[in-house]
């Protein structure tokens, strides 16, 4: 059973859209009225449907969810970009790497990764009347971690200090599982891996206005890292889409708006809740704190015993999980309860798995 935070289990209906005979994006007109079909159902999952917000464009680019975090800032930034990078977590980190590799100058305003956004380091950044900056960056949810960010502070300070700097956040692991508040971020980001359970290989974005109007302001060097030329495929696809990546989105998207973005929402809620109890029961400590944790993965403290308890749960209960990341890979233990996976039934299979393992 695969338990992971993203790849996710797809289920039976995502799994057969796939088998159907492929088409050829390029030549067959079909594939439009697929696309348009999954850009509505995506806006509608972005809460951007039906001018119910200030506008907003969704793409979806063909590649994993970490092409959606480049492409945002090889489209956003070049030479001079003022970018301040707000963090708490390895992805957070890595915005500031991107813009530096675009020729940006990042300003990393980062906290330890256990702990929230560091909001009065911010406050002093923004005060400082000798830096304008173009562009801001966070994450909503650190899925190595599992942590779950508030970002309405932040959001809230950045209008306040300059109502004109862009903000791009990655919601890859929390958009279809929890709320976003896209309506006021410039780029939303999302990926089809996660909270979707579709495969990986498509990375989305709901594009404001004026970001779209950023990013024709500057002279692109990229194809494939850019945002731009999709926003308007009516004449063809920058390249050729993958077409069966497509379908099983699209599938998975409707079996998420059918149960309905609040049901879901809830269910994610009950799978969290259900594992944090029984890791409770059996003496697990979380990473972070029980209320900074995100409802779609839940990090357990194990130092120095992620790897092996992995192993055992792989190779004796055939349960797959996953480690932490970088300095964190032998200390965390995690469990993805989102998308397919956000099932009570499932958690207890997991913890259970978990609990004989911890007993031997």
């Amino acid at each position: 059973m695969l338990m992971t935070p993203g790849p996710t289990a797809v289920p039976e209906p995502v799994r057969d859209a796939m088998s159907r005979e492929l088409i050829n994006p390029d030549v067959d007109p079909e594939f439009d009225a697929i696309y348009a079909d999954l850009v509505d159902r995506l806006s509608r999952v972005y809460g951007v449907a039906d001018g119910s917000t200030p506008a907003r464009d969704v793409a979806v680019l063909g590649g994993e969810g970490i092409l959606g975090l480049e492409a945002a800032i090889a489209s956003l930034v070049e030479p001079g970009t003022e970018v301040v990078c707000l963090s708490n977590g390895l992805y957070g980190d890595g915005f500031a790497d991107f813009v530096e590799s675009y020729g940006g100058e990042a300003t990393l305003v980062s906290a330890a990764y256990d702990e929230p956004l560091p909001l009065d380091d911010l406050d002093a950044v923004l005060a400082d009347r000798d830096r304008a900056f173009d562009l801001a960056t966070m994450v909503h949810c650190e899925t190595p971690t599992g942590t779950l960010n508030d970002l309405a502070p932040v959001l809230d300070r950045l209008e306040a200090a300059d109502g004109e700097i862009l903000t791009v956040v990655d919601a890859v692991s929390s958009l279809g599982g929890t709320p976003v508040p896209t309506e006021r971020i410039d780029v939303c980001l999302g990926a089809s891996q996660k909270c979707f359970s579709a495969p990986p290989g498509l990375a989305t974005a709901a594009i404001s206005d004026r970001a779209w109007a950023a990013m024709e302001a500057r002279d692109s060097d990229s194809l494939y890292t850019n945002f731009l030329p999709w926003r308007d495929t009516s004449e063809g696809f920058p390249y050729t889409h993958l077409t069966t990546n497509v379908v099983a989105l699209d599938e998975a998207l409707s079996l998420l708006l059918e149960e309905g973005l609040d049901e879901a929402n809830a269910r994610h809620e009950a799978a969290a809740a259900r594992c944090r109890e029984r890791g409770a029961v059996l003496g697990l400590d979380p990473y972070p704190d029980p209320e900074r944790s995100s409802p779609t993965v839940t990090a357990f403290h194990v130092p120095g015993r992620a790897p092996a308890l992995q192993r055992a749960l792989r190779e004796d209960h055939d349960v797959t999980v996953a480690t932490g990341l970088g300095d964190l890979a032998d200390d965390i233990l995690r469990i993805g309860h989102m998308g397919h996976n956000a099932r009570t039934e499932r958690v207890d299979e997991a913890m259970d798995a978990l609990a004989a393992v911890l007993d031997e």
